[in-house]
């Protein structure tokens, strides 16, 4: 008997707008270490996306929490107009301290939209095929970071870095506007209230997806590193257009998605994070010894893999391993662990490198012991469950 098809006009408008949205926030990464730098922020280039981590983290618990009661597209909206607005004031910004107090704001765009879209995912679609639902999602968020990076970099060069800006804003205006053509999926809706930003440690943590949480610290470190330094990375091998790293990454993921988006739902999550895990610890140690162009074009592509791989795994696993009406929540909790691991392998990423060319292997390096860590931690999960299931 065949089975109905997962993918409804609902679910096809909720892949465009996150397309647009993934392309407005990505395709600025590349051209902002020069922008600060070129206001004299040399120093603080790790704290571009440190600090817009550290606020999307923050922003996760009541992100959850609004998700889980007046629902899903208000976030969305809310996180997309948070985008479109943060990307018009960038060009009015030209003092280093400012700058960073922009980038705190436009972290709650990713604080806020991920999250409402996953439990929108969760709520639709069935749960033996939610890794397949969300390896979907996933190529069309990795079209989105895979053509921004370049299309960012070529208005930059083109035109001027306010171009790029604007038409950031534009791009997550489209994606609002799509919004607006969702049906909410949660049933029972809550009026938004002043006290729904009361948050205590249970709307923070969810410890139903404790593995999740701890997998997912351990392998978005390396995601912190990469933002960081491979713009950096590309000028030292005089690669050219700053973004190409970025592209060549998500594409991968990209590719990888659409022949493996199922394998989660056949193998199970474990299984396939073991392999995302070891495939991105043999990249970050190929990227830190052979800092070659050919190096380079091969860890991007190992890093692709290895991301294509562990995000829809990751989020199917935190929807299993969650309570119906806390799925927001769990979410959340997966997200900040997403947000942690990136914003600190920035911010220290950024901090060792200091723009010294010779000390930058050692944070690859330590990127791939993290995700050794991790495939420890998930070979000795994979056997604990099933002791307990003998």
């Amino acid at each position: 008997m065949k089975q109905p098809s997962i993918y409804t006009t609902q679910f096809w408008l909720l892949c465009v707008s996150n397309f647009l949205f993934s392309a407005s926030f990505q395709m600025m990464l590349p051209e902002l270490p020069d922008y600060l730098s070129a206001m004299g922020g040399q120093a603080y280039i790790g704290w571009i996306i440190a600090l817009f981590t550290l606020t999307a983290g923050l922003s996760r618990p009541f992100s959850g929490k609004l998700t889980d009661n007046i629902g899903r597209v208000p976030l969305m909206v809310f996180g997309s107009l948070v985008c479109c607005l943060c990307s018009l004031v960038y060009p009015f910004v030209h003092l280093v301290g400012a700058f960073l107090w922009l980038r705190l704001i436009h972290g709650m765009s990713t604080g806020t939209k991920p999250t409402a879209t996953a439990a929108y995912v969760a709520d639709i679609i069935p749960a033996d095929r939610r890794g397949e639902a969300t390896g979907m999602l996933g190529i069309f968020t990795a079209t989105g970071m895979s053509l921004g990076p370049t299309i960012g970099s070529y208005l930059t060069l083109w035109f001027n870095i306010n171009v790029m800006f604007y038409t950031s804003s534009a791009l997550a205006l489209l994606s609002i506007l799509i919004l607006f053509n969702l049906q909410e999926t949660l049933q029972d809706r809550k009026p938004f209230g002043l006290h729904l930003f009361k948050v205590g440690w249970q709307d923070v943590f969810e410890p139903r997806v404790t593995s999740v949480f701890i997998v997912m610290l351990l392998v978005a470190f390396s995601s912190g590193v990469v933002v960081t330094l491979a713009p950096d990375l590309s000028k030292a091998l005089q690669v050219g257009n700053k973004g190409i790293f970025f592209t060549i990454y998500t594409v991968a993921s990209l590719v990888i998605r659409v022949f493996a988006s199922k394998t989660s739902d056949i193998y199970g999550r474990v299984p396939v994070l073991i392999a995302s895990s070891s495939v991105l610890m043999i990249g970050m140690a190929f990227l830190g010894y052979y800092q070659t162009p050919l190096g380079f074009w091969v860890a991007a592509i190992l890093f692709g893999v290895a991301s294509g791989l562990s995000s829809p795994a990751l989020t199917a696993w935190a929807v299993d391993l969650s309570n119906e009406t806390h799925r927001g929540r769990a979410l959340a909790t997966m997200y900040i662990a997403l947000e942690a691991g990136i914003g600190i392998g920035a911010w220290w990423s950024g901090w060792y490198y200091a723009g010294q060319l010779k000390n930058m292997a050692f944070t690859f390096y330590v990127s791939a012991f993290l995700a050794l860590i991790s495939l420890l931690y998930l070979a000795w999960y994979q056997h604990k469950t099933r002791r307990v299931m003998a």
